[in-house]
C-alpha cells in the first residue's frame, strides 16, 4: 500500500476493499439526492477527499424541474443562490462498479454555512420523520420492492418504447408473471446487477419477473428507513448502468408503455419498540394492536393528501388507469388483498406489517418512505380508526385516489396542517411549486396522439 495513501481508506467497508483489490483509488463522487431523487454533486481526486472535507452546492439545485428548468418562487433573494455545505456520511460509502478505475461514491448531508441542517433536502425530510418515532422509543422498519422495465434503447422520444430482445432473439410482448424463463431471458443483465450490487456491498432479497414484457422486480431486505432509501437511490443507478452494459435501457417511469402494466415501489412498513425489539403492531397475545389500527387510520386519512410525493409526475397517474391495470386505485385496506392500496400480508405477530402498494417507482424514495411513515405516525398520535377491511375488490369510491397530478397537487396544497408541519412548510411549498411548473411544461407539449387524431380530422 502506498505511503501517501489517505488513512481513511482503511476504514471503508470490506465490500469496497474487495472491489478495489489493492488498486489505487482514483476518484470520489460527493453526491446528494435532489427533489426527484437524482444524484447530484461533485467528483474529485481521492487524494483531495477526506471524511472531514466540506464541499459546496448552490441551494438552487432544489429549485429545478425534472427538465432542468428553474422555478421562480416566493423566496427572498432566491437567485442569490447561497451555497449549502456538503458533509460526507461515511456509512454510505460505496464502490462505483461501472467506473473504469476504482471510484468511491459517498452520500452527503446538507448544512447551512452556520451549521444548521437543511430541512428541504429529501434525505433530511426522512430523517426528521424517523426522529419523531425515536422520540417515542420506536424504530420504523421498511422493505421496498422495485419494479422496472428493461427496454430497447429509445433514441427518439417520439417513438414508442419497446421491450428488448432477449436470448431467444425474440422481443417480449406478453405478460409472464413469475416466469423463471423470462428472468433467464435477461440473465446477463440480472447477473451484472448482482455483480455491481456485490461490489457496492448492497444486498438483494429476491428477483422476479413482473407482469410486463421485460419488467423485473427486485426486493430488498427490511431495515432502517434512511438506510433502505439510500439503497434504492444506489440501486436505481446500478440497474441503469447494468442495462447499458448490455445495450439496453432500464426505466423507472411509472407507465412507460400504454398496453403494459405500470411499475410500483411497494413499501412494507412496521415499527418495533427499541427497548424490547418487539413489533408494536402486535399485542402480547399476538393479536392486532390498537397502534396498528391507528397507523392504518392515519394512512387512510392522510395519504390521499400526499399523493404527489408517491406519484410525482403526469405519467405517474397513467399507472392508475383502471382498464388493464394491476395498480390499486384506492386507499382501502385488507388482509392479503392486492386490490387494496394498503395490504396486510400474511405474517406472524413479530412480522406484522402494512404494505403501501400505491407508491410508484418513479418517486424519490426518501420522500415516499417519509410520507408513508408520517401519515401512520399521525394516525397513532391522533388515534384515528380505519374503515372496515375490504374483502375482495372494492366496489365503491370511498377510498378512491386522485386521478390526475393537478387534482393531487390541489389536495396537497390545501392541506396546510399536520402533514405540512411534519414534512416542513418550506419543503412543501418548494415541492409543490416545482411540480406545478413540471405540469405546465408538460401541457405545453403537442403529443403524437394529438398529431395523429386532430391534425387532419378537426
Amino acid at each position: 500500500m502506498s505511503k501517501r495513501e489517505p488513512s481513511w481508506l482503511d476504514d471503508l467497508p470490506l465490500a469496497f476493499k474487495n472491489y478495489r483489490d489493492g488498486r489505487d483509488v482514483d476518484e470520489v463522487e460527493c453526491i446528494i439526492p435532489d427533489l426527484a431523487g437524482i444524484s447530484r454533486g461533485k467528483a474529485m481526486p481521492a487524494r483531495k477527499f477526506s471524511p472531514t472535507y466540506e464541499t459546496y452546492l448552490p441551494v438552487s439545485i432544489f429549485y429545478q424541474t425534472i427538465t432542468g428548468e428553474d422555478v421562480e418562487m416566493d423566496i427572498e433573494n432566491q437567485w442569490a443562490e447561497g451555497d449549502l455545505v456538503l458533509k460526507p456520511d461515511m456509512s454510505t460509502a460505496k464502490a462505483v462498479p461501472w467506473a473504469k478505475t476504482p471510484t468511491l461514491q459517498v452520500i452527503h448531508d446538507l448544512y447551512t454555512r452556520d451549521g444548521k441542517v437543511v430541512d428541504i433536502a429529501p434525505r433530511q425530510v426522512l430523517k426528521n420523520v424517523v426522529n419523531l418515532f425515536a422520540g417515542h422509543g420506536w424504530k420504523p422498519l421498511v422493505a421496498p420492492e422495485l419494479e422496472f422495465y428493461l427496454i430497447k434503447p429509445n433514441l427518439d422520444p417520439n417513438e414508442p418504447i419497446e421491450a428488448p430482445v432477449g436470448r431467444t432473439g425474440r422481443r417480449g410482448t406478453r405478460k409472464q408473471s413469475y416466469s423463471m424463463s423470462a428472468v433467464d431471458d435477461y440473465g446477463p443483465v440480472i447477473d451484472t446487477i448482482y455483480d455491481f450490487a456485490e461490489d457496492a456491498g448492497l444486498a438483494i432479497d429476491t428477483v422476479i419477473q413482473e407482469d410486463g414484457a421485460g419488467q423485473v422486480e427486485i426486493n430488498l431486505t427490511h431495515g432502517d428507513p434512511v438506510y433502505l432509501a439510500d439503497q434504492v437511490f444506489y440501486f436505481k443507478r446500478i440497474i441503469r448502468e447494468a442495462a447499458l452494459n448490455h445495450q439496453m435501457f432500464a426505466t423507472f417511469m411509472a407507465k412507460p408503455m400504454r398496453d403494459q402494466p405500470g411499475s410500483a415501489m411497494h413499501v412494507h412498513q412496521s415499527i418495533v419498540d427499541v427497548k424490547t425489539g418487539k413489533n408494536i403492531f402486535s399485542n402480547e397475545d399476538g393479536s392486532v394492536s390498537e397502534r396498528f389500527m391507528h397507523f392504518l387510520g392515519g394512512c387512510q386519512k392522510y395519504l390521499p393528501l400526499t399523493l404527489p410525493l408517491m406519484a410525482p409526475y403526469v405519467n405517474s397517474f397513467r399507472r392508475f388507469e383502471a382498464e388493464g391495470s394491476s395498480a390499486p386505485t384506492n386507499f382501502g385496506w385488507g388482509y392479503d388483498n392486492r386490490a387494496t392500496g394498503l395490504r396486510v400480508p400474511n405474517s406472524g405477530p413479530q412480522d406484522r406489517r402494512i404494505e403501501n402498494r400505491v407508491v410508484g417507482v418513479d418517486c424519490n424514495p426518501y420522500l415516499a418512505i417519509a410520507v408513508g411513515l408520517a401519515c401512520g405516525y399521525l394516525g397513532m398520535k391522533k388515534r384515528i380508526q380505519p374503515g372496515e377491511p375490504a374483502v375482495g375488490e372494492l366496489d365503491d369510491d370511498t377510498y378512491d385516489i386522485p386521478t390526475t397530478i393537478d387534482e393531487a397537487l390541489t389536495l396537497f396544497e390545501d392541506d396546510a396542517g399536520d402533514i405540512h408541519d411534519i414534512l416542513g412548510k418550506e419543503f412543501c411549498m418548494i415541492y409543490s411549486e416545482v411540480k406545478r411548473e413540471e405540469m405546465r411544461l408538460f401541457h405545453r407539449e403537442i403529443s403524437p396522439w394529438e398529431r395523429e387524431h386532430l391534425l387532419l380530422n378537426v
